[in-house]
């Protein structure tokens, strides 16, 4: 077998691991239905952030009504997007009706 015949494969799998995947961020919006708690508890669970950088994170989103919390592929942005908006509603907050919200958004 030659290896002229297995060339143009290898040289296919490289160009298509070098493509540039633009970064999105994931951002986490404010509500009034979800405690500090809630908050430092999913980012620490869905993306493994610490409590210290979970909680600044969470006071950000309460006093400038959002923060982002990852920046990422799209497709990655996508599913932590669909995990924050399937984690559920906060158990300490009677009126809470469920998740909270994210967007993507392309990093600048």
């Amino acid at each position: 077998m030659s290896d002229a015949a297995t060339l143009p494969e290898v040289e296919e799998q490289t160009d298509r691991k070098l493509r540039y995947q633009p970064p999105y961020h994931v951002v986490l919006l404010n509500d009034d239905d979800h405690s500090y708690a809630y908050v430092v508890t999913m980012l620490k669970e869905l993306f493994g952030h610490p409590v210290e950088r979970g909680f600044k994170l969470a006071e950000q989103v309460d006093k400038q009504g959002r923060a982002i919390v990852l920046t990422t592929t799209r497709e990655h942005a996508e599913l932590k997007q669909d995990q924050i908006h399937a984690y559920g509603p906060d158990p300490t907050i009677e009126r809470c009706k469920g998740s909270m919200t994210a967007v993507i958004e392309p990093a600048e």
